[in-house]
């Protein structure tokens, strides 16, 4: 009853399970990584071009106002001219390595595209809107409405004007 037992093999049976499962489980979120990675990629690009779209045709707007009233020396017709210019920069594409546009710091140039757009507003003597908007937020009152209120409360003008009846109840 003499069996040869090896105890060197042993020695390394954690680290070979170890290993095991550490490659199974690289294996495994390497796949989920990519897939999540995809998705948010997609929702994150979507945003930000949302947000410049909403940028361009604001400029593009207040281009052919100032066009037709005839103030191209205007300083905001300036600020116009550089938003859409910073605009055009944006990379329509995802940069590969081996693209000359890999270099471009994307998220420079989007906080240069959003400080020319305050910018404008700011020489228009309009109020920046930096929200995007949704199916959920429109019921939803925003922050900046709520601080607008504290510090300036002004009572809402009603499109209809409500009588109240001599039975107290409303009429149109």
């Amino acid at each position: 009853m003499t069996e040869d037992f090896d105890l060197e093999s042993l020695v390394n049976l954690e680290q070979s399970f170890y290993d095991s499962g550490y490659s199974d489980g690289f294996a495994h979120g390497r796949i989920h990584g990519l897939i999540e990675g995809r998705a948010l990629g997609r929702e994150k690009g979507f945003e930000m071009w949302e947000e410049l779209g909403f940028y361009e045709g604001f400029a593009l707007m207040w281009q052919a106002v100032y066009v037709d009233q005839g103030k191209e020396n205007d300083r905001a017709f300036n600020h116009i001219k550089h938003l859409l210019e910073l605009i055009s920069q944006f990379p329509r594409v995802n940069p590969s390595s081996s693209d000359s546009s890999s270099n471009l710091d994307i998220p420079k140039l989007f906080r240069q595209i959003r400080s020319r757009y305050k910018a404008l507003c700011s020489s228009l003597g309009v109020r920046p809107s930096l929200r995007a908007y949704s199916d959920t937020q429109t019921n939803e009152q925003s922050l900046e409405d709520e601080l607008d209120e504290t510090i300036d409360p002004k009572p809402k003008n009603s499109v209809w004007n409500i009588d109240r009846g001599p039975s107290g109840g409303m009429s149109f």
